[in-house]
């Protein structure tokens, strides 16, 4: 348990299969680099696309450990982190196996959940400038941990006068940045970069809503150079629907604060309902 230095009634929590996690319990997840997660921000009590993280959390365990928890006993364990804080706060939910790592761990070692809890967070304002960067992530279909290369390039970035990093392939497509997805704007459609990547919560929120606001959007294997015909770009992930870009690698992005109003609209659109 954590408290806010500033307001110390308000409280924080790590918790590990619904029960606040001592040293003991954390200490094998100190180095641990096999496991998946997702984020949500959390207000009033409430989130937005639950059943996407749902879904993601199974996903991933299926795909790391080939069994997963049950959605109700991970939603349960949601919602006592939830109603042991503030109604605005910020949560992630890990998925981890007690075999840990470097061993084949059979059927009996059941998945374990760690939530956590802190600060809320809407993101920063932007407009940000990416570097172009040649990378891919192993299982990109897989939100895991231990992914040393997203903060190394985000270091480098900066280093180099950008805020952040953004992926290309090996072909030369976009496809995300390091704690991003992008998305881009035609003046028209709403343009999402084809490729192998991570399929955000954030994202399947403001498509789904998209469609149902009637926006037009379309897919489209994106290279550095067919940036310049597009109208806008932002990034967006848990925290924020929408941070615009105002440089992408050598290519300056002009602003396009109708895209971005209608991301926040759409994003907007989805429900907050009880976890």
């Amino acid at each position: 348990m954590t408290t806010d230095p500033l307001s110390p009634n308000i409280r924080y929590v790590s918790q590990v299969d619904g029960q606040d996690a001592d040293a003991a319990a954390l200490a094998p997840l100190a180095f641990a680099g096999y496991a998946h997660f997702t984020a949500l921000q959390i207000r009033d009590g409430r989130a937005r696309g639950l059943d996407l993280h749902l879904a993601r959390l199974r996903a991933g365990s299926q795909a790391l450990y080939g069994q997963a928890l049950p959605d109700e006993a991970v939603q349960a364990r949601l919602r006592a982190a939830i109603q042991a804080g503030p109604p605005d706060l910020s949560l992630t939910a890990t998925v981890y196996s007690p075999a840990g790592e470097f061993t084949i761990a059979g059927p009996g070692a059941r998945p374990r959940l760690l939530v956590r809890t802190a600060p809320p967070s809407s993101g920063p304002a932007g407009p940000l400038s990416l570097a172009l960067v040649e990378h891919e992530r192993m299982l990109p279909g897989v939100k895991h941990v231990g992914e040393v290369a997203k903060t190394y390039l985000l270091r480098e970035a900066a280093s180099q006068g950008h805020d952040d990093a953004a992926f290309v392939d090996r072909r030369g497509r976009l496809s995300e940045a390091t704690i991003w997805n992008l998305a881009f704007w035609d003046g028209e459609y709403v343009v999402w970069p084809r490729a192998a990547m991570l399929g955000g919560t954030m994202m399947g929120i403001v498509r789904r809503q998209l469609d149902r606001l009637g926006a037009p959007q379309r897919e489209q294997e994106l290279k550095a150079e067919d940036l310049r015909a597009l109208k806008g770009a932002v990034v967006m992930n848990s925290w924020t629907p929408g941070v615009p870009l105002r440089r992408i690698g050598a290519i300056d992005v002009p602003p396009a604060p109708g895209f971005l109003a209608l991301l926040h609209r759409a994003h907007q659109a989805e429900p907050l309902l009880p976890v």
